[in-house]
């Protein structure tokens, strides 16, 4: 896999197919067994490249007993920033996550979804050049989800790659560029999401044609027979009204054309061989 700067880069697969230990390869957290990897540039595990990256974990815990812009503080002096550079930096990420008007509070009276912002935050800090996003909106209401799409489209604005670790798809599809799909530790599908998901499909209802010749338009793109639809991946829309006038010159009778999107959800579910 190859993540280019300024592009948010989904990381997808079933529980126990590898991410989360990708993602420690990747961050230094675990050392390869064999194989090798580079990290903005420097081997896996490079200490000065770790101080260019942001990291959300999907397990955090703050201290309780601290407040928002303590607990900001102390990421600060871990990332070795400049002390002069701490208040700023601390003031910035509250705001960009929403907790400026909870910073004195300590952080045991936040519910998951403020902690979970607060974590953001600490990704920020210093402003790194990759951010690893291990499942951000799993504890986020609608409006708390929203908030971080608009972030991970502003980290992208200025040159920040993001590294999105997510079980929500439909929250993949929104934002990410490319995604990589992953089983049993190998990559089976990666790409953009129209490379992924075929492009453009139709979705149409015929009758009054045998098998053999309901299968011949595949010609026109990917064919997926289901008793009386037939649906077609890849099919650019100026060729529906060929498509349309091919089943009826064999005889067939069509009842409904639809346009139909195959969702990153459809197209994961086939790929790991569980539809």
């Amino acid at each position: 896999m190859t993540v280019p700067p300024g592009e948010a880069f989904g990381f997808l697969g079933p529980n126990g197919a590898g991410k989360t230990t990708a993602v420690k390869l990747l961050l230094g957290l675990a050392e390869p067994t064999s194989g090798e990897g580079w990290v903005l540039g420097r081997p896996l595990g490079d200490r000065e490249a770790r101080r260019r990256i942001g990291y959300l974990p999907e397990l955090f815990r703050y201290q309780t007993w601290l407040s928002a812009r303590e607990v900001l503080a102390i990421h600060c002096e871990l990332a070795g920033l400049p002390r002069a550079s701490w208040r700023g930096e601390v003031q910035a990420a509250l705001e960009i996550v929403d907790l400026a008007g909870r910073a004195e509070d300590r952080v045991g009276t936040f519910s998951k979804g403020m902690q979970q912002r607060l974590g953001l935050g600490a990704a920020l800090l210093g402003k790194p050049a990759l951010v690893f996003l291990d499942e951000p909106t799993s504890a986020l209401d609608p409006v708390g989800r929203h908030d971080v799409r608009q972030i991970i489209n502003s980290l992208k604005e200025r040159g920040t790659a993001v590294f999105l670790n997510s079980h929500l798809l439909t929250e993949v599809e929104m934002v990410c560029d490319r995604v990589a799909i992953v089983d049993h530790g190998r990559v089976v599908a990666s790409g953009t999401l129209d490379d992924l998901l075929g492009g453009h499909a139709v979705r149409l209802r015929v009758t009054g044609l045998k098998p053999s010749e309901r299968g011949s338009v595949s010609g026109f793109g990917e064919v997926d027979d289901d008793g009386e639809w037939i649906t077609l991946r890849g099919l650019e829309p100026d060729r529906v009204p060929e498509l349309v006038a091919e089943l009826v010159r064999m005889g067939g009778r069509v009842y409904s054309v639809e346009p139909r999107h195959q969702t990153l959800e459809d197209r994961f579910l086939q790929l790991l061989g569980t539809k």
